[in-house]
């Protein structure tokens, strides 16, 4: 969860240090609907974290490419994968699959939840034993991408963060206790609870993008807008993709 894009989340850079290139992070929103509210997973950075100690996030961190290889069930929906290209010059299939896995990976870690499909799976891969361990094959079909945001220049850690979506019912095995301890107090929280939470800003701005687009498109259709967050020439900018 370190590796989170964040827009207020490093002090300033010292002006001797090189321009830091962002580096591929991924979040998943996990959303559930309960009385009529839309509700999201959120967890507390321990205290003891340096980095944004006691605040409330999602799940997510640095982009592994490594986890472009892993099986899957299904891929992403065309239309999700193309969002997921398009918004980068440097963006490939390959590319979009490993962050579209990674965010699915650290809701693992993080949350002790396996987005899925029950079934065989074997890898080599240390980071996704779970997945073995469980019978789950990892899922990306209802994977939706909600929100885009680089962390500013000037920053010590430069993140290009993708938050993605999926519904709680795209879980297939929910674990009695997480793989790490990255994260406290996980909890399902309706939308507008979570904003009055002690959350980094492009979180409450993410969350009212959610909110606005899930007012009009409940069922969060694949290919919807998305809007991006960053800062150009010292001015933070929003455009929609």
């Amino acid at each position: 969860m370190e590796q989170i894009a964040k827009a207020d989340g490093d002090a300033a850079k010292p002006k001797d240090i090189a321009p830091i290139r962002p580096r591929d992070a991924a979040t998943l929103i996990l959303l559930d609907q309960r009385d009529g509210d839309y509700l999201v997973l959120m967890g507390r950075r321990h205290r003891r974290h340096a980095f944004m100690p006691g605040r409330f996030v999602f799940p997510g961190g640095r982009t592994d490419p490594a986890d472009s290889r892993i099986a899957i069930a299904d891929g992403l929906h065309p239309a999700e994968e193309a969002k997921l290209i398009g918004s980068s010059a440097r963006a490939t299939a390959a590319r979009a699959r490993a962050i579209a896995l990674s965010a699915i990976r650290e809701t693992y870690e993080e949350a002790g939840l396996l987005i899925g499909r029950k079934g065989p799976f074997s890898t080599r891969s240390p980071h996704w034993q779970g997945f073995a361990a469980h019978g789950v094959q990892p899922a990306l079909g209802g994977l939706r991408y909600i929100a885009r945001a680089i962390t500013p220049p000037g920053r010590v850690r430069r993140f290009d963060t993708r938050f993605l979506a999926a519904w709680r019912r795209d879980v297939a095995v929910e674990l009695a206790r997480c793989p790490t301890d990255e994260l406290e107090e996980i909890a399902w929280v309706p939308i507008a609870e979570a904003k009055r939470l002690e959350i980094p800003t492009v979180t409450h701005q993410v969350l009212e993008d959610l909110e606005r687009r899930l007012a009009v498109d409940p069922a969060l259709s694949p290919g919807g807008p998305v809007p991006f967050y960053f800062v150009r020439s010292r001015r933070a900018e929003r455009v929609v993709l």
